[in-house]
């Protein structure tokens, strides 16, 4: 991804962030699939290890977009290749944390530790069975997803296990239109009963 893909891909996120909850018990509609009109089909799968980059966020989930610029400019400015689709990781319910409390990271996957990583931080997302959909449509559609998802993964009879990740699957420079973006939500989970 460019510089200006980078910067384009970033406007989007912050003009369409919209508050995330993430156990699913925020009043709204039932999720779907926006382009498509048509209920969220949930799964499951393996998650496989994956080297990052980051910035961490503090506060207001709507000011993402604004974490996200700074992590592609900081990796500019460091030369550093994407390896895959940028995705942020939610760690906490804004429907249970006040909003100058919430924490999430800004995330772009790297092929391997970079040797210089400036005001970044590195970490790696580790291996993991997660609960997932896909969403397309403006980036707001996406929280749509959660009680889907949190509703198959307790009827299964498995907990949460993790932050939320959401993967944005289509650079949006590349879009023609909102419903041309794809967004994929993960839910690590554990066995046992959820909450």
């Amino acid at each position: 991804m460019n510089r200006t893909s980078m910067a384009l891909c970033l406007s989007l996120l912050a003009a369409c962030a919209a508050p995330r909850t993430l156990d699913g018990v925020v009043r709204g509609p039932v999720a779907v699939d926006a382009a498509a009109g048509r209920e969220l089909e949930p799964n499951w799968k393996e998650r496989l290890p994956q080297p990052y980059v980051y910035l961490e966020h503090h506060g207001d989930y709507r000011r993402m977009g604004d974490t996200m610029r700074a992590l592609f400019a900081a990796a500019e400015s460091l030369e550093l290749e994407p390896a895959g689709a940028p995705f942020a990781l939610f760690f906490d319910d804004p429907g249970r944390v006040p909003a100058a409390d919430l924490r999430a990271r800004a995330c772009l996957p790297v092929a391997e530790r970079p040797s210089k990583v400036g005001g970044l931080a590195y970490d790696v997302l580790p291996r993991a069975m997660v609960v997932y959909g896909r969403v397309s449509g403006a980036y707001p559609e996406v929280a749509r997803t959660y009680p889907s998802l949190f509703r198959y993964l307790r009827d299964l009879g498995w907990a949460q296990g993790g932050p939320i990740r959401e993967v944005y699957l289509v650079n949006p420079v590349e879009a023609a239109s909102y419903d041309e973006l794809l967004t994929e939500v993960q839910i690590p989970w554990t066995a046992g009963a959820s909450r």
